[in-house]
């Protein structure tokens, strides 16, 4: 494990960089508030190969791993345009199909994914389920050789701009005690799936929805992986999720931060100098960057760990980044807004919608009580408290 980017891994970086600098914050915003999709730098991003950068050669990929496709997430949410479906389509389902698909699978969904012409849902939250994926009760049963699928999800992101959504359900003989999932590839226009979006008090071009799933027929080789998996090949998707999930909060923090000390530079209040020179502006910034950088270094032993195989040491470092994150991120936003006052929350400062948007990072994909949990049980000892 090393403390320095390769040259590759450098030059992606100031790639992806360049790429997000000609689209910015403005762009994502305007597709937000017009109702629209970001559907041009995602297009163009798969066909520079920066969506796949993670995925098989053998199937349009790059052929890397977690480590670059979070350097990709984090330079488009340094430009103010983080992309969620990335989190989803490529990090999730596309890790998921790449361990446990069959080859016809891979060949199928992979490329599409990597080159961004398919992007694919990822459905695993439940109405009465919350935290607790015990509690799923999407149920999938068996009908000759296909499959039957029933139940409802809700904080679906992307199902209006995705082909297929991945949904994580339960066979219809374990519907009580532990999650027994089965994980089941489900066209977006099936006969029988609906959805609904969820009006949401966040400036973003990504929607969030309710899928419903009444009696959806799907063939045998909707199945990815084995139905008698249990729970291991589930978490394939998600420690992927948590890192980039961190990559995106490491993202917005540095774009808030970039805003805010530029105007420190600038602003000028008292005795002509700029109000960055002023240690009550200057520190608390200055703070705000170190825990940014610690968290993106987390962010980074996570994405190592992950690549070189270690998964249960990736999966508490997952963890670990993913609450850093998502506190750097609040206190980076917060201290943003701050520095410029008022003009914090004027609509032309973009600072004052990421006050809602960085709240999120605490909450989703995994709240910081329930990685609280984690790490008290599986790196203290502790008893399991839930």
């Amino acid at each position: 494990m090393s403390f320095t980017e390769t040259a590759e891994q450098t030059a992606l970086r100031a790639a992806v960089a360049q790429l997000g600098a000609s689209y910015g914050y403005d762009y994502m915003v305007d597709k937000a508030r017009s109702g629209g999709d970001m559907a041009e730098l995602y297009a163009e991003a798969g066909k520079l190969g920066y969506l796949g950068v993670n995925l098989p050669e053998a199937y349009g990929g790059g052929g890397q791993g977690m480590y670059e496709l979070a350097i990709v997430e984090e330079e488009f949410g340094a430009a103010g345009c983080g992309l969620l479906m990335m989190v989803v389509s490529p990090a999730i389902c596309g890790t998921v199909i790449t361990k446990f698909g069959t080859e016809d699978q891979m060949g199928r969904w992979l490329p599409g994914l990597a080159d961004g012409s398919e992007i694919m849902a990822f459905a695993i939250t439940e109405p009465d389920a919350g935290s607790n994926s015990h509690r799923i009760t999407t149920t999938a049963r068996r009908d000759g050789d296909d499959w039957v699928l029933s139940g409802r999800k809700i904080y679906i992101s992307g199902m209006d701009v995705a082909n297929n959504v991945l949904v994580v359900a339960r066979t219809e003989d374990a519907t009580t005690g532990s999650l027994k999932p089965v994980l089941l590839v489900v066209p977006t226009d099936s006969p029988g799936l609906e959805y609904t979006k969820i009006d949401m008090d966040i400036i973003s071009a990504d929607n969030q929805f309710v899928v419903y799933l009444d009696d959806v027929r799907l063939p045998a080789d909707a199945l990815v992986g084995s139905e008698d998996a249990a729970i291991d090949q589930l978490f394939a998707g998600l420690n992927p999720e948590r890192i980039m999930a961190a990559a995106f909060a490491v993202g917005m923090s540095r774009h808030a931060l970039g805003k805010a000390t530029a105007y420190a530079k600038e602003r000028v209040v008292w005795r002509d100098r700029p109000i960055g020179s002023h240690q009550g502006v200057a520190h608390p910034l200055a703070q705000s960057h170190i825990e940014v950088e610690l968290a993106k270094l987390m962010m980074q032993k996570a994405a190592t760990l992950y690549d070189q195989g270690d998964h249960m040491a990736a999966g508490e470092a997952a963890n670990m980044a993913k609450y850093a994150a998502g506190e750097a991120g609040v206190r980076a936003v917060d201290q943003a807004v701050q520095t410029l006052g008022g003009n914090g929350l004027a609509s032309e400062s973009g600072l004052g919608a990421l006050i809602a948007a960085s709240r999120v990072m605490r909450i989703a994909p995994v709240s910081r009580e329930m990685i609280l949990n984690f790490i008290a049980q599986f790196s203290l000892g502790l008893p399991k408290s839930y």
